[in-house]
């Protein structure tokens, strides 16, 4: 994370105290926070309401979500607390198909009138917008589940934890990296907890508890006497899982190619803040890249990215279709390719897995928005193009009978559309690691953790940076390097992939932040790989531009 985007996520809930969905104007108790605001039988009376509402409107569907949305900011720059904020935000959102046409509407009333008054102007919404509806709407059937629940499987409750446990771990972080020589440092703690209850006129009743976890920093280290600064953001993952996650187990530690540490299922927040302040400094004494053709190793921490720009974006059925434009442009993978049965997207070392039921990922639930049971499904398949991300409204134009459950939407006030699953490069299927893996490179740059980037709007012609660059010299680490960036298109770049490490050196990464529709949504979504080699890419020097 960069520190603008650093300080965009830690202002996020301040600016959230604004927004029409929020319900409170100062701190909430955090006791609150853990204290259930509705069980699911009073939830499902509301909803009942709702769903005969819409039918006695003349809706032939009709879906609830009762949502409660929790988010803790606990924010500290060096010495000091900067932020500790919490925030709630409850309300309905309600969808309704009438007249063979999507109607949406949403209150923070939760109660049968207001309920009652939200689904009577879905239903005019619907019915209006019927008057420029070319054909209906049709949805792939899906199961009537009748009363389930799901839970994300934490072992510690992060709203549960003290505040001042968080504060004295950050801060501990803090004058880590301040003793090894940071000249600025900033760090945060940020969880979540959706509450999330989903009700259809197909019979399912389906009430799910999420959570997510993401603790972060940003080290930064002047050289005032260059006039140089280099920053370090955190080698940890955002993730959906509790607490636990910031238990640094050793078990979790793993030792990687330049002498770094990096961690998988949990993380050291204090450990991590030392080695970047002193990686900070040896970045500003790097040697500066001479631009040319290498053999890229790219570390999982780095590559979650690209596989979300050049993977993730480009499947998603609606931007393939030009349904969607918003933030990241349509896509290259148009629907010739996939029914010619035969696109090369990449290598046959190359195999992507849509998955919304990975453990620890960030994209992990139950069911998804529309009451979809979620699963994992391929996308790309030993190089070749298989199949696209897609919903209950939009299977039927690639011939299937069977949505994706990768609907979402951001809180109960907006309304649920399709949003991209985890999308991860599966293991390799021979034993490797990444020194193995790096042994056999001549001439080539390892790479960890996602820097800036550049794509097209087709999500086709790209570049992208990093943060720790390494240098490889006939099979061995030979130093660091700086100011390197690579370019490629997502064809020819994924066709390159020589190799994948084996399972044992699969992690994931991903973010909060996936923006997408006007008006803008966030989503939530990890990436996972092993590392990976790609042979023959190009390299620039973004210092001197070539």
């Amino acid at each position: 994370m960069k520190r603008r985007d650093f300080i965009q996520m830690a202002g996020l809930g301040a600016g959230a105290l604004v927004l029409p969905v929020q319900t409170f104007g100062h701190e909430i108790d955090v006791q609150r926070l853990l204290d259930p605001f509705m069980d699911a039988a009073q939830k499902k009376v509301l909803a009942d309401v709702a769903l005969n509402t819409a039918r006695g409107l003349g809706a032939t569907y009709t879906d609830v979500r009762i949502g409660r949305y929790l988010n803790q900011f606990v924010t500290t720059r060096e010495k000091k607390v900067q932020n500790i904020l919490n925030t709630e935000s409850y309300g309905v959102g309600i969808r309704v198909i009438a007249n063979g046409t999507w109607g949406f509407a949403a209150s923070n009333s939760v109660t049968p009138d207001g309920i009652r008054k939200t689904t009577e102007r879905a239903v005019a919404i619907a019915k209006a917008n019927s008057k420029f509806q070319k054909e209906p709407v049709q949805l792939a059937p899906t199961p009537s589940y009748g009363e389930v629940s799901w839970k994300t499987p934490i072992v510690k409750n992060g709203f549960a934890v003290p505040v001042k446990e968080k504060v004295d771990l950050l801060l501990n972080a803090n004058a880590k990296a301040l003793e090894k020589g940071a000249s600025f440092v900033n760090s945060i703690i940020f969880l979540v907890n959706e509450q999330k209850y989903f009700a259809s006129s197909e019979g399912s009743y389906i009430d799910q508890d999420i959570h997510r976890t993401w603790p972060n920093f940003n080290v930064s280290v002047i050289d005032r006497a260059s006039g140089q600064f280099k920053s370090r953001s955190a080698f940890s993952a955002p993730v959906g899982m509790g607490y636990e996650y910031l238990d640094g187990k050793t078990e979790d530690k793993i030792p990687s190619p330049g002498g770094i540490t990096l961690y998988k299922n949990s993380y050291d927040i204090v450990e991590d803040a030392t080695m970047a302040a002193e990686q900070a400094k040896q970045m500003i004494a790097a040697k500066s890249v001479e631009p040319g053709k290498y053999d890229l190793v790219l570390e999982p921490s780095h590559l979650w990215l690209t596989i979300h720009e050049s993977v993730g974006h480009p499947t998603e059925l609606d931007r393939v279709l030009g349904y969607e434009a918003n933030y990241a442009g349509t896509s290259f993978l148009t629907l010739d390719k996939w029914k010619s049965g035969n696109f090369q997207f990449g290598s046959k070392a190359v195999n992507f897995m849509a998955d919304k039921t990975q453990p620890g990922s960030l994209g992990a639930v139950g069911y998804d928005d529309e009451g979809v049971k979620c699963k994992s499904w391929e996308l790309i398949k030993d190089g070749v193009l298989v199949n696209y991300q897609a919903i209950r409204d939009q299977v039927k134009i690639i011939d299937q009978k069977e949505s994706h459950g990768c609907c979402y939407a951001q809180s109960w006030s907006d309304v649920q559309f399709q949003r991209m699953a985890n999308v991860s490069l599966l293991p390799g299927k021979e034993p490797l690691t990444p020194d193995q893996m790096i042994a056999g490179v001549e001439k080539g740059i390892y790479i960890v953790k996602d820097g800036s980037f550049s794509i097209d709007q087709q999500r086709y012609n790209f570049q992208f940076g990093g943060v720790l660059f390494f240098e490889i010299k006939d099979g061995k680490i030979a130093g660091m390097l700086k100011d390197v960036a690579y370019q490629a298109n997502t064809q020819e770049f994924w066709n390159s992939c020589a190799q994948v490490c084996d399972a044992s050196d699969y992690r994931l990464n991903g973010a909060f932040n996936d923006g997408k529709g006007q008006p803008p949504q966030s989503n939530a979504v990890s990436h996972g790989s092993a590392t990976a080699r790609f042979n023959g890419i190009n390299v620039i020097n973004t210092a001197r531009n070539i």
